[in-house]
């Protein structure tokens, strides 16, 4: 049974086990452990879970059908499908509920497949789909493992067998249509609802958001506020969550009103949504002021904020709170660790990450395939292969997520051959590759000079639909450019529907490299005609041609661009323009440039120097040199090559 699964459950364990003497003395039956055991799911609490399993097969109560559900849904929340299925296989009796919680397990676990498969074994057992079936079904619709199509059979089927009437499955209902694009259907179908429930009122509320549809948000909202249906703090909640998605700050800031006048705005949930939206607004100070005021900071206030300070760059802030929020005894999830390990990677805090790693170890709920993929990021960041590779390979079943973390890991390292034999093990096993890893090893091949194998690449690109993505076009314009295939370069950019500045910088740099200057220019003009804002690379790109062809009327206009429209003028972008007018004579206004940096490195030096060389400027040079040691500025290989 279950020790060939691996669980080493003996009856000595069962014996020390706390819940083991408690039945000596309490009436555990098979009321109470299924509370115990939906407490250990709601925590991810495996450990106790497989303890309260032995106490249970312990007691003869393995084939209770609300005992198997309990069980069947933790290990199913928990990870362990395998251990779901095995406790449904073991069942002698099963009723409905045990079959919604196996079907639900599978859904959970995106396996739609096979929950239609036992969806209609359920029916051939005899058993009829009652509310929970259906809201599985609908739920598989909402998410993307089956379409609308399905859904609104579904939806026929609870006409067909009245179970219409309940209020999850309408919920259900309004979701799933409101998640695949049938707003119009979704709003019929609340219409059609006489007495609504406060999950109705943000199903179609959140809906309306999902879809963009700001202002029938609003609408409803308003709606709601004036109905004799009390506006729980979930309601705002979703309002709130569903404006980030859409960037809708300013709806955002009425319904914070709102939430105001119903005082609301110091609920958990509430502020969760405030400083997520907030902080995506860019306004730090306004999510950081709710926060500091929310009421019982629970764990979901504080990841709002972790992610609030990653993504605004404040990462020391998210470690040094993160250590707060465990010194207040408010334990990490899932997401906690995520956040806290995109940190650590991000300004290499590996020792912090190794603890992170630690706790992990002991939490093995939380190994998550984000948080795998976070940590074989930072071993791989850190340059510990060796580390990454022996965590890849204890990884039972790795998805593309962590797939794309060990090939981006082993180009980051220079390890090309290793990234491609991954992505032909990933690619020879069925796995439907992303466009990032996609771009990944277009890139590795641009770095070995494997033409060959990138122009293969870039049909299996076009074949799975990535080609048309903006950084797999990107990736292939410097393969091709570099290659000197031009003319193919060309053809990726024009064949890229999603073109954003990454496209166009590439095709810049393209022409710069073949000295092909108007071309350059026009490309780069080409940026703004589209929409889009030139940033430091696209002028970087560009002043690179404009130096090689000294061509000094086009470097000035460029410069005159920058200044006009405030592009960020940041080291490298100072530095091609520096060159640029060293390379095109004028060294006044490069000296200009030079002395009024308020930065500058080694490259910069280094920049001025070759210049006054190139332009016969030898004591000049030197001169240089000597005020860059006085400085103590470390002069590397490049300035003595000069």
């Amino acid at each position: 049974m279950l020790p060939a699964l691996g669980l080493r459950w003996t009856k000595s364990a069962i014996l020390s086990s706390r819940l083991f003497h408690a039945a000596d003395h309490f009436n555990v039956s098979a009321f109470t452990l299924p509370s115990l055991l939906k407490n250990c799911a709601r925590n991810l609490d495996i450990e106790q879970g497989k303890r309260l399993h032995a106490a249970i097969i312990h007691l003869t109560l393995h084939s209770d059908p609300f005992i198997a559900s309990s069980l069947i849904m933790l290990y199913s929340k928990c990870g362990k499908l395998l251990y779901a299925d095995h406790v449904f296989g073991q069942l002698p009796h099963r009723d409905t509920s045990v079959w919604n919680s196996i079907i639900w397990g599978y859904f959970l676990h995106h396996r739609s497949k096979d929950g239609l498969s036992l969806l209609r074994h359920m029916q051939l057992a005899g058993f009829r789909p009652d509310g929970h079936s259906v809201t599985i079904l609908l739920g598989g619709c909402s998410d993307g493992q089956l379409d609308v199509e399905h859904g609104k059979q579904v939806h026929g089927y609870l006409i067909r067998t009245a179970l219409e009437d309940d209020n999850f499955t309408l919920t259900a209902l309004i979701h799933m249509y409101s998640r695949t694009n049938e707003t119009t259907r979704a709003r019929k179908v609340f219409d059609g609802i006489s007495d609504k429930s406060a999950s109705m009122w943000n199903a179609i509320i959140s809906g309306y958001c999902y879809n963009g549809l700001w202002e029938k948000s609003l609408e409803i909202f308003v709606l709601l506020t004036g109905e004799d249906c009390e506006v729980h703090s979930e309601t705002v909640s979703a309002v709130l969550a569903a404006c980030v998605n859409g960037g809708a700050t300013e709806f955002a800031r009425a319904v914070h009103c709102c939430a105001i006048k119903m005082a609301l705005e110091l609920n958990s949930f509430v502020c969760t949504s405030l400083v997520t939206i907030y902080s995506s607004a860019g306004d730090m100070d306004a999510a950081f002021r709710i926060f500091q005021a929310a009421n019982n900071k629970e764990v979901q206030l504080w990841n709002s904020m972790l992610s609030a300070f990653v993504s605004s760059s404040f990462f020391l802030e998210t470690l040094g709170y993160y250590n707060r929020m465990r010194s207040v005894g408010i334990n990490p999830d899932s997401i906690t660790i995520t956040i806290v390990l995109s940190a650590c990677n991000a300004i290499g805090q590996w020792e912090f990450g190794w603890k992170i790693h630690g706790l992990l170890i002991k939490r093995p709920e939380f190994n998550t395939s984000g948080i795998q993929s976070s940590l074989i990021s930072m071993y791989m960041k850190n340059g510990d292969v060796k580390c990454a590779t022996i965590l890849f390979c204890s990884i039972k079943e790795p998805d593309v997520v962590i797939l794309s973390s060990m090939i981006t890991g082993f180009f980051q390292n220079r390890k090309y051959d290793h990234a491609l034999q991954k992505f032909n093990e990933f690619r020879s096993e069925g796995f439907i590759l992303d466009s990032g890893v996609v771009a990944t090893i277009v890139s590795t091949c641009t770095a070995i000079d494997l033409l060959h194998l990138g122009c293969q690449i870039h049909s299996f690109a076009i074949k799975n639909g990535t080609s048309s993505d903006a950084y797999v076009g990107s990736s292939l314009i410097n393969m091709y450019s570099k290659c000197g295939l031009l003319l193919s370069a060309e053809s990726v950019f024009f064949t890229t529907t999603e073109k954003n500045v990454v496209v166009w910088n590439s095709l810049i740099s393209a022409y710069s490299r073949s000295c092909l200057l108007s071309k350059a220019i026009i490309t780069f003009a080409g940026i703004a005609q589209s929409g889009l804002f030139p940033d430091s690379v696209s002028l970087t790109s560009v002043l690179v041609s404009v130096s090689a062809c000294a061509a000094l009327s086009y470097g000035k206009m460029i410069h005159g661009y920058q200044v006009r429209n405030g592009i960020s003028c940041d080291e490298l972008v100072e530095n091609s323009l520096i060159d640029m007018y060293m390379k095109c004579g004028c060294l006044r206004n490069a000296q200009l440039l030079f002395r009024r940096m308020a930065v500058r490195n080694t490259v910069t030096w280094n920049t001025m120097i070759a210049g006054y060389g190139f332009l016969g400027h030898c004591l000049k040079a030197i001169d240089l040199f000597d005020e860059m040691q006085k400085l103590r500025i470390s002069p590397d290989g490049t300035t003595f090559s000069l």
